[in-house]
């Protein structure tokens, strides 16, 4: 079950016990807390199983038309079941529902990282497409490739 979670304590709780639980895509402390902290601000989506939060995904203003997947995560034994998918699908409603034009988001460009890789083809998956890549936003050993979605 996928719901909006609007308590900023909540929002906080749920970022920080998922994102501390990938540290292989959420290894460096400083960024982490950042992206608990800026959560509080954000739409935030949680997926439940059981009663248990399971992943979660917070959406960020990024222009008057566009808004961004800012943060995801699903936990390690709750990945390949579906639940990115049904995230994804919610924050899509949502900003359609926000009157966004456009999704995009930010990840690691392939053909860098195994566990990155991953991750791009679950963007291609669920529609995102190819936008443009910044060799060295993030630094020289991680280009930033954005990924968008019409939503119109």
């Amino acid at each position: 079950m996928i719901e909006l979670i609007t308590d900023k304590h909540v929002k906080r709780q749920i970022s920080r016990s998922i994102l501390e639980a990938l540290t292989e895509w959420f290894g460096i402390e400083e960024s982490r807390e950042q992206y608990i902290e800026e959560s509080e601000e954000q739409i935030v989506l949680a997926a439940t199983e059981e009663g248990k939060t399971v992943g979660f995904l917070c959406l960020k203003e990024t222009g008057k038309d566009t808004v961004e997947v800012a943060v995801m995560g699903v936990q390690k034994e709750y990945h390949r079941r579906g639940i990115g998918t049904q995230l994804l699908a919610a924050a899509k409603d949502t900003a359609i529902k926000n009157g966004y034009s456009f999704l995009q988001v930010k990840t690691v460009q392939m053909g860098c990282y195994e566990d990155y890789d991953k991750t791009n083809l679950f963007y291609h998956s669920v529609g995102f497409q190819e936008f443009e890549v910044f060799p060295t936003l993030w630094g020289e050993n991680n280009p930033c490739q954005i990924y968008v979605m019409a939503l119109k």
